[in-house]
């Protein structure tokens, strides 16, 4: 069996590793399955990815598609244009897929127009928020996926509302979490732990990356405001994005707690948040680490995709208004927060389920057979 993994985007690379990992496992076990790492180069920055093929102990790529920088149609348009020509050359017997960024909804019609069967990892997570880029890759990819391995019961409900079979999906835990387990006790401490002076506990992480947060200068300003005036005694260390970088230094923002720096590699960012007082941000990946991790995390949106990281988790949805951020930090600072609980099949052994289900799904001769229910409801959005 022969499948091509697809990443590009920072978060991609957390979740494949253990899959790799495993496929690598079972091929020295004699098992008949191997991968092609397939790298779109839509994040391609070393520091948004470069560092994680050494930290996570992941070859390097089978190919790299080169589809870094240009607008979000011009990344989809690369990606497209160059992963028709790979599968032109050799097709492999599935197409996986993770996470919900433009390399996954765009090497995933490329595959299906090519014929070669889709799965998606982290599939049927919805936010309900069509202003979301994130949230149009979800609902593209799923509506033409074959098999899903899902994270979460409310993601198995989705898929089911929409009219995906239940021979169809796959419920085996979060990779998120596989990488986080394997890497706990091997984390490096970063370079602002001690120019900041930073202690466990005495400072927050924080991390933004939505356009609608970011994109515009009055908003990020109105939200770093909002943050940093509601301090008094923990600091805040911000890790960048490089284009959130490139509107932070327009702003005029001098404040003694606020620390901005550039993003670091996966270990180094992880010590900070697992030492840290609590995490500020409006990324969902973040939130299923702090849940784990059992640190609290203030969300910066008004909705997500990963509801059991506030039903079960430590995070908590705070939207972007003032009064609601400031009410908020106060809250963490002050230690009034909840104790959040692990969700089910987070404990480190989802990639040896997923790999096992596509041996099963090999063997049975599905990817021969297989056809899917059209998801008629879901492709009627479109």
């Amino acid at each position: 069996m022969l499948l091509d993994i697809i990443a590009g985007a920072r978060p991609n690379f957390m979740k494949i590793a253990p899959i790799i990992h495993q496929i690598q496992k079972k091929k020295s076990e004699g098992v008949s399955i191997d991968f092609r790492l397939i790298h779109t180069g839509q994040h391609y920055d070393k520091k948004m990815s470069g560092t994680f093929f050494e930290e996570l102990n992941i070859p390097f790529p089978d190919k790299n598609l080169g589809a870094g920088g240009g607008s979000q149609a011009e990344q989809t348009a690369k990606i497209m244009v160059e992963y028709e020509k790979v599968l032109a050359e050799s097709k492999p017997d599935l197409c996986l897929v993770v996470g919900d960024v433009t390399s996954t909804m765009a090497c995933s019609v490329t595959a299906k127009k090519m014929n070669v069967k889709v799965a998606h990892v982290e599939g049927g997570i919805r936010s309900g928020d069509w202003t979301m880029p994130e949230e149009i890759n979800r609902m593209v990819t799923d509506s033409i996926t074959d098999f899903f391995f899902t994270t979460s019961d409310h993601a198995n409900q989705n898929l089911l509302s929409e009219g995906v079979k239940s021979d169809q999906i796959f419920y085996v835990g979060n990779t998120m979490i596989d990488t986080l387990l394997e890497n706990i006790n091997h984390l490096k401490k970063p370079e602002v732990w001690d120019s900041a002076g930073l202690k466990p506990s005495n400072y927050a992480v924080m991390t933004m990356h939505r356009p609608s947060n970011v994109d515009e200068r009055n908003q990020l300003e109105l939200l770093l405001n909002s943050i940093t005036s509601s301090l008094e005694k923990i600091k805040i260390v911000f890790p960048a994005h490089p284009r959130t970088k490139k509107i932070l230094d327009q702003l005029n923002i001098d404040h003694s707690k606020l620390h901005i720096i550039e993003p670091l590699g996966y270990l180094e960012f992880i010590y900070l948040v697992k030492h840290s007082f609590g995490v500020i941000t409006d990324s969902g990946g973040i939130t299923e680490e702090t849940t784990v991790l059992n640190i609290p995390c203030i969300t910066l949106r008004n909705n997500t995709e990963r509801p059991e990281t506030v039903i079960m988790g430590t995070n908590r949805l705070v939207g972007t208004s003032p009064g609601a951020i400031i009410k908020a930090v106060k809250d963490l600072e002050a230690g009034n927060w909840k104790k959040g609980s692990v969700p089910k099949l987070w404990d480190g052994n989802t990639a040896v389920r997923i790999v096992d289900h596509l041996l099963s799904i090999y063997s049975s001769g599905m990817l021969d057979s297989y056809k899917p229910n059209i998801n008629r409801e879901l492709m009627s959005r479109f």
